[in-house]
């Protein structure tokens, strides 16, 4: 037991925040007068052949509380909602991104996990990047907003779409039950928390992994830090190697991506970004979508994730490739080049 406390105490303090408000890229608008960009909205929509230049530049820089100012205002005045205007005059990726602008955060994620559940293949990665990067309130709010869009609960839908040990990681990340960050640190639960997760990945035959998941559900991310720290110690094996040679599959996919969130949630959205643009065809509504999510939150430490890991800035990739107003939608974003 003296050993154990030993290595407790030296488990550093590596807290990490869950949001990053100070680290947007995306700021309120200084000049901000919603009066001028509706005019300056309609303006460009009824311009022959679009005015897409402009509409690019007031929504993709002004930050989403502006934004619903503006479609609010937009829609008393000219009695027609903004966003149906827009997807009535824009196509393509522009009209996506625009229109992805114009909704709210617990919106555009029920709608992306109503997507991602569509038609018979399932979109796994979508779901549980949503279910596992979310706060308690946001979980909340997208269950709200899902019922009263959809007429249909989202947890049962998660559950007829997705099977066995996924299904039940993503329902219970769905319940929003994880701990809030604590400066007050028990070490007696980091020790019984890394003995729990130790004993299950150490049983030889069908390791019950399940018993993982409300520890690393509803414990906070400061705590499962330190945790894994012991568990290292413990199994002389890090927790995603466990993790590799253990599963398969989604089950695999979703803890993996669950203990990236934890350690490091930036570099994790870096991934996301990275593996959106690598191939030929860019996945441009997961590209969007993390931008759009991320840009008020902690998109600086997402920029510096991807710049220290691949080795160029996230700016110069989406220059590389997209093109147009999209690529300039997407720039207003990001925001600016990491040298």
């Amino acid at each position: 037991m003296v050993l154990v406390n030993d290595i407790l105490s030296q488990i550093v303090q590596v807290d990490r925040p869950m949001a990053w408000g100070s680290l947007a890229t995306l700021k309120p608008y200084a000049s901000f007068n919603v009066d001028e960009d509706v005019d300056t909205l309609k303006k460009a929509i009824d311009a022959k052949g679009v005015d897409e230049a402009s509409i690019v530049r007031i929504l993709s820089n002004r930050t989403l509380e502006q934004r619903e100012l503006i479609a609010k205002a937009f829609e008393k005045k000219f009695k027609t909602p903004l966003e149906t205007v827009l997807a009535k005059k824009l196509s393509g990726y522009l009209e996506n991104t625009m229109l992805t602008l114009l909704k709210s955060s617990a919106a555009l994620d029920a709608q992306e996990l109503k997507d991602a559940m569509k038609g018979l293949g399932t979109d796994e990665d979508t779901l549980i990047e949503i279910l596992a990067t979310r706060s308690n309130r946001e979980l909340q709010d997208i269950k709200a907003v899902y019922k009263e869009k959809f007429q249909k609960d989202l947890e049962k839908d998660i559950a007829a779409d997705a099977t066995k040990r996924f299904q039940k990681l993503l329902l219970t990340l769905l319940k929003g039950r994880r701990d809030a960050n604590s400066n007050v640190i028990n070490y007696e639960l980091i020790e019984d928390d890394a003995k729990a997760l130790y004993a299950v990945a150490s049983q030889k035959k069908n390791p019950d992994f399940d018993a993982w998941i409300p520890i690393l559900t509803e414990r906070s991310q400061n705590h499962l830090n330190r945790v894994f720290k012991l568990y290292k110690i413990y199994s002389s094996c890090d927790i995603t190697d466990t993790i590799k040679k253990q599963m398969k599959g989604d089950d695999e996919k979703g803890f993996l991506v669950l203990v990236q969130c934890i350690q490091n949630m930036p570099e994790y959205f870096a991934d996301r970004l990275y593996n959106s643009m690598k191939s030929l065809g860019t996945q441009d509504k997961i590209l969007t979508r993390v931008l759009a999510t991320r840009c008020e939150i902690d998109l600086l430490s997402i920029r510096a994730e991807y710049r220290k890991k691949y080795g160029k800035s996230l700016y110069s990739a989406i220059q590389a490739d997209t093109k147009g107003d999209y690529q300039c939608a997407l720039l207003g974003l990001c925001r600016a080049e990491d040298l």
